[in-house]
């Protein structure tokens, strides 16, 4: 699954994506290993792990361009994380590789709890699993930047999750207003130009300027996940009824988010076809 991680540009991310091959081939940890089918048609490894005692889920898996996508549930703090990390083009000045970091507020019914996924199991490794329920696409503006040398206020993933991102790590106006009135402290965010700018900048595909600001698109999704807990009812010898843990329904998930950048460049991968 992820062979081609020889081609990202950093030792650092090297090391991190080539360790991920080793603790899931040992089996270490609460990890889930899931096939699933990306839209391209390819089919691909997600690896779930939870970590009951910093009440967290993670979910990880490859593309067929080669990027890496990781989403991260922080329960402790009501917090989910996208990270992606997109392999360049070399031919036309980019980096090896460009990390995002997109972050919101986690709501209690989008994903089971960490100590319920801890105790997921699979019969069958090898079947493709194909989710229950496909839920509508997500339209998230990302209209302010996140500092990330302050981001442990929002949770403490985020230096691990966030730090190749460095300055593209993005949360919405709305969580960011949520997060005020919790007390976080106000520095840490930045509020981008297309919020306070006249005119406003067009969107990054209908740019032709490598060098011009721009709107920015990034679409993602999550193919297979476990979104809500399935219980079943019994009734005892005396007719008494009662209700347990039977199981788990599976979801899909698409997001698409926007944000401004300060060059095209940045955003070769939204153009025109």
């Amino acid at each position: 699954m992820f062979a081609s991680c020889v081609s990202a540009a950093s030792v650092g991310i090297l090391t991190r994506l080539c360790a991920l091959v080793l603790v899931v081939a040992l089996g270490l940890g609460s990890e889930l290993r899931v096939r699933v089918r990306l839209v391209d048609g390819l089919v691909t490894e997600e690896v779930l792990e939870a970590d009951s005692e910093r009440d967290s889920i993670s979910l990880e898996f490859k593309q067929g361009d080669g990027t890496l996508i990781t989403f991260l549930a922080d329960f402790k703090q009501d917090v989910k994380i996208f990270r992606a990390l997109i392999l360049g083009e070399l031919e036309r000045g980019q980096n090896q590789y460009q990390a995002l970091c997109f972050i919101s507020r986690l709501s209690r019914n989008e994903i089971i709890p960490s100590e319920s996924m801890a105790r997921l199991r699979q019969k069958n490794p090898q079947a493709i699993r194909l989710a229950e329920e496909r839920r509508g696409l997500e339209q998230l503006e990302m209209s302010a930047a996140v500092n990330l040398s302050q981001a442990s206020q929002l949770s403490s993933h985020m230096h691990n999750m966030c730090s190749e991102a460095r300055e593209a790590v993005y949360t919405r106006e709305s969580d960011v207003r949520h997060w005020l009135d919790q007390g976080v402290d106000g520095s840490i965010f930045e509020v981008l130009p297309q919020t306070t700018e006249v005119p406003s900048f067009q969107a990054c595909h209908s740019t032709k300027d490598l060098w011009q600001p721009c709107l920015c698109t990034y679409s993602l999704r999550l193919e297979w996940y476990p979104c809500m807990l399935k219980y079943c009812r019994s009734r005892d010898s005396t007719g008494k009824g009662s209700t347990y843990k039977c199981g788990i329904k599976s979801c899909s998930k698409g997001y698409h988010f926007t944000y401004y950048v300060p060059q095209k460049q940045l955003c070769l991968w939204d153009e025109e076809t």
